[in-house]
């Protein structure tokens, strides 16, 4: 168990580096000029809210239900905030002043003052409080997700525009600290200009993944069903779940229809995971938007080559979904697909997983990966009652 809830801590957040980074480029812009300690209290607060993560203690099962609660919501922030800014206060007046480095690196007469002077502890609060909710504004555009208004409201909210590692974010906040070491003048000059190349690079994510959802019809040709619901409404911004299964579903898996399309980031701005939600099943294509023949409307795609995954939820995978395990993974899982096979004693296992977690590569000619941690399994006897439930292989 405890090798689950590790598994799972390396799977989740936008990797605490980049977020370390990201605080220390906060610090290289007027909010570092407020005072001693507001490095040091924007580094802690922008790694704070994954302190959830001493609920693996409690096992891989307790992590998914708390993680990227509470202290992602705006209590939680607050607490943070307040915390942080008490620790570094109470720190602060125990650090010497680095008067020796005065002399090292030039510096205006204001920056000097502003290093050697120790930041009240309103100001603290606030970095802290600007580092916390970063993390969270940074958490939300990846297809992970967040629950952001956590513990008022559940649901979890994701705008899929971001991988959980992105490489190209890395060298630019990298890049921006290591060139931005002359002086401060040029330490607020590379900051600016990271802030600006973290905007093109979401920007830039923005368009392709609404240009993945465009081209997204043409991937799975005539092998699309129509859609669950009448209406072609586009694809909300930002999605959430968990949410309630659709009463009309059709548990023997004969009439099809598409309940929704998402495209789910990779390392790539320009490569995508098409995931096509039917009813029944799961069909998942990968694209890459620098394809010539998507730029030929005319020109038909190869639709065949795609991983179909089942997803028929009969009354016995409705029993297992009910169990305690499966509702803590349902409460967390976007898109659970479901299948289950019998013994010869009459009992029935049942498997779900999240489909974001399929595999980092898909091919046809390859069977999907062994299931992953990411993945509720609830076995029952032949009278339907529950027998075990763990999560993992």
């Amino acid at each position: 168990m405890v090798y689950y809830a590790r598994a799972i801590a390396n799977h989740n957040d936008v990797d605490n580096l980049t977020h370390t980074l990201f605080g220390l480029t906060l610090a290289r812009t007027a909010l570092g000029r407020a005072g001693r300690g507001t490095t040091a209290a924007l580094i802690v607060a922008s790694n704070a809210p994954d302190i959830d993560i001493v609920t693996t203690a409690g096992g891989a099962l307790g992590y998914l239900h708390w993680h990227r609660g509470p202290t992602h919501g705006p209590i939680g922030l607050a607490g943070l905030a307040l915390a942080t800014g008490a620790a570094v206060y109470l720190a602060v007046g125990r650090w010497p002043t680095r008067r020796g480095a005065r002399a090292a690196t030039p510096a205006s007469e204001h920056d000097r003052a502003a290093s050697d002077r120790p930041a009240s502890f309103p100001m603290l609060v606030a970095v802290s409080l600007v580092g916390a909710v970063m993390h969270v504004l940074m958490d939300l555009p990846t297809s992970y997700g967040t629950r952001a208004f956590s513990p008022f409201d559940w649901h979890w909210y994701a705008v899929d525009w971001m991988p959980i590692i992105d490489i190209y974010l890395l060298i630019a906040l990298a890049a921006g600290l290591i060139f931005g070491r002359a002086s401060p003048r040029a330490a607020r000059l590379n900051a600016c200009i990271v802030l600006m190349l973290m905007a093109a690079n979401y920007g830039v994510r923005a368009i392709a993944h609404h240009q993945a959802l465009v081209v997204a019809p043409r991937l799975f040709g005539p092998a699309l069903p129509p859609p669950c619901r009448p209406g072609n409404r586009p694809a909300p911004v930002v999605d959430w779940w968990p949410r309630a299964a659709p009463a009309d579903r059709d548990e023997s898996g004969a009439h099809r229809c598409l309940v929704e399309i998402a495209a789910l980031p990779t390392r790539s701005p320009f490569r995508w995971r098409v995931l096509a939600q039917m009813s029944n099943a799961y069909e998942m294509r990968d694209v890459d938007l620098l394809d010539s023949r998507l730029r030929d409307p005319a020109l038909e795609l190869s639709w065949r080559v795609r991983v179909r995954y089942p997803n028929v939820w009969t009354p016995v995978v409705q029993r297992a979904a009910a169990s305690g395990l499966a509702q803590v993974f349902l409460g967390f899982s976007r898109f659970p697909a479901a299948r289950w096979v019998a013994d010869g004693n009459g009992a029935t296992t049942v498997r779900i997983e999240d489909m974001r977690f399929a595999g980092a590569a898909l091919a046809v000619d390859q069977p999907l990966r062994p299931p992953n941690i990411f993945t509720a399994i609830v076995r029952l006897d032949a009278a339907g009652r529950v027998i075990e439930q763990r999560l993992g292989r």
